[in-house]
């Protein structure tokens, strides 16, 4: 039987119909390409503990609400299940583990190199009409970072 899946979280936190992406760094799994920011699950973690860690760690970002687990997605040769999970965050952008980040509005999608899960995600739930949005609460905290564009 092979072993469990590691639970991991990815932050999926939309602004005026764009979604922040983070590039991961050439020396971790599938570098150089983009993904909704976040991390595996520590033991004895929640998913929101675990997002709320993962956004201070990789972005230096305060996790403002998480709404409802959007997607899940099993990725067997890395050994995880990610939890793509609605979020409002509050600060700026800074990064800390990432190569770059990013704001990609719907339609730009296609122009990225998404790593596996999370192109699972957007061609399953982001390519859909429904908005993220609806899914947490709106936050009135502007989200800018100067060289995210």
């Amino acid at each position: 039987m092979p072993p469990p899946l590691v639970d991991v979280v990815a932050a999926v936190i939309e602004r005026n119909g764009r979604w922040l992406l983070a590039c991961r760094a050439a020396n971790k799994r599938h570098g150089g390409l983009w993904e909704f920011p976040g991390g595996k699950v520590g033991p004895g973690e929640s998913l929101n503990e675990a997002l709320a860690r993962e956004l201070r760690e990789e972005l230096d970002l305060e996790l403002g609400q998480a709404g409802a687990v959007l997607y899940s997605v099993a990725d067997e040769h890395a050994g995880v299940l990610v939890h793509f999970i609605a979020a409002t965050v509050y600060g700026e952008p800074v990064l800390l583990e990432h190569q770059a980040c990013r704001w990609v509005a719907r339609q730009e999608f296609e122009c990225v190199t998404l790593a596996p899960a999370d192109q699972r995600f957007v061609t399953a739930a982001l390519s859909s009409c429904r908005s993220i949005a609806a899914e947490i609460p709106y936050s009135e905290q502007p989200i800018t970072k100067a060289g995210c564009t």
